[in-house]
């Protein structure tokens, strides 16, 4: 989208306003939005948007791709450019009401208190998984590191358990931080993390004698939920996206934000796949770290580097939650009780990921069920109704439609085959 000042079109950013009056209309918005502008930079935004999108997703692509088989891989793709799609969306939806500031306003813009209820579960439950789910991932890579350690509890509390209450209380400072700017510098590291960890494993490959001996199945069609609720899981960070576009200073360039960290996070993510998937077949874990013989060099640098990820992250993911939790207790101006809510948050994360410690099964249940609901069908949903749309026919419509019909396919039997997974599993143990 061009500057009004260059002589482009507003109605581009905003594609259901037309006519001069609606073009006028669109750049006094977009004036008073800027006027109410954050102070982060596009490349301190853009840091922020890659450390959120990111996500430890990137430990269980392997695993996504041995499940599904090599065709599987096209999924992702087709994941990547549906939800860079509805980040636009959501982008827009903000654009047309400059009294938008969060995803849960721009449910209430949509379908009222109702939308808003709906936008702020979805929205809220999964970043609260997503950063439960931290925990335990650093839990299961510090106990794969030094397994003797941790473990002075007896029955009470086991070594992965101690790991994970230790790095709960590790994060919980990054939380009291309630600056997008600050906490871009936290971003920034694990950006660098998510790089050095696929250099790591790379150079285990072809350094270390783990070598790419596996080829692997074409199409595993019993694994194909599993592959897609892992691949929708990589791309869950549109509740942060609000919080960005708000905290940036130059708001017209988010666009250019999202393509970036899409562009860049999706070569991550599909080079990490094939790496894990051919260095260790269908007998790849939900952590390709844990499979990594923890005697090499290589191997230490690529947990020790998976340990930076969450650290990072989990400030930023559940900024959205904290966000809304003081709006909801009033204590803006307080700030003892918003230092107590936050730790109290953090706590009750630590809580949930001692009681459910399964990784893999867990991001299967959060991408198929809270994903594609939050990063898919809801800001097709929340588009379409504020945008007024549905009141024509036409092509963008048609492709809204489908998207919505099959994130609902995959909504359900994506949950169906997490849940059954872990039922299973909780049998077995």
């Amino acid at each position: 989208m061009k500057p009004a000042e260059d002589g482009g079109d507003l109605s581009i950013g905003i594609p259901f306003l037309g006519g001069n009056g609606d073009n006028k209309e669109a750049e006094y918005q977009l004036r008073r939005r800027h006027s109410v502008s954050g102070s982060t930079s596009f490349f301190k935004t853009c840091f922020n948007g890659l450390n959120a999108l990111s996500g430890v997703g990137i430990l269980s692509v392997p695993y996504a791709l041995s499940s599904g088989g090599w065709w599987s891989l096209t999924l992702l793709f087709l994941i990547a450019g549906c939800t860079y799609y509805t980040s636009l969306l959501i982008q827009r939806c903000m654009d047309s009401d400059t009294n938008i500031r969060s995803y849960p306003d721009i449910g209430e813009r949509a379908f009222g208190a109702k939308g808003r209820m709906i936008v702020s579960v979805a929205m809220n439950v999964e970043l609260y998984l997503v950063a439960t789910g931290f925990l335990i991932l650093e839990g299961d890579n510090l106990h794969n590191l030094v397994p003797g350690l941790g473990g002075g509890g007896g029955d009470f509390i086991t070594g992965k358990q101690a790991f994970t209450l230790i790095v709960g209380l590790v994060v919980l400072p990054t939380v009291w931080v309630d600056n997008m700017a600050i906490l871009s510098y936290i971003s920034a590291t694990g950006v660098v993390a998510s790089f050095v960890l696929i250099a790591s494993i790379l150079w285990s490959a072809v350094f270390d004698g783990i070598g790419f001996h596996q080829q692997g199945t074409l199409l595993n069609t019993r694994g194909i939920p599993t592959a897609i609720s892992l691949y929708a899981f990589c791309y869950c960070a549109h509740p942060v996206f609000p919080t960005l576009y708000t905290s940036m200073r130059d708001q017209k360039k988010f666009s250019k934000v999202l393509l970036v960290c899409f562009v860049v996070c999706t070569v991550s993510y599909a080079s990490m796949a094939v790496l894990g998937y051919m260095m260790f077949g269908s007998s790849v874990q939900s952590q390709v770290t844990l499979n990594l013989p923890t005697n090499k060099i290589s191997s230490k640098v690529a947990i020790y580097t998976t340990l930076v990820n969450p650290l990072a992250k989990y400030a930023l993911m559940v900024s959205p939650l904290v966000n809304a939790l003081e709006r909801r207790f009033l204590v803006r101006r307080s700030r003892g009780l918003s230092v107590l809510i936050r730790t109290l948050l953090v706590g009750s994360t630590i809580f949930v990921a001692l009681a459910v410690p399964f990784f893999g099964y867990l991001m299967s249940l959060v991408g198929a069920f809270l994903s594609v609901t939050a990063s898919v069908i809801l800001p097709c949903l929340c588009y379409v109704k504020i945008s007024g749309i549905y009141v024509r026919f036409g092509g963008e419509l048609m492709v809204l439609c489908g998207i919505v019909v099959v994130g609902g396919v995959v909504l359900v039997i994506g949950t169906y085959t997490a849940l059954l997974e872990i039922v299973d599993h909780l049998i077995a143990s």
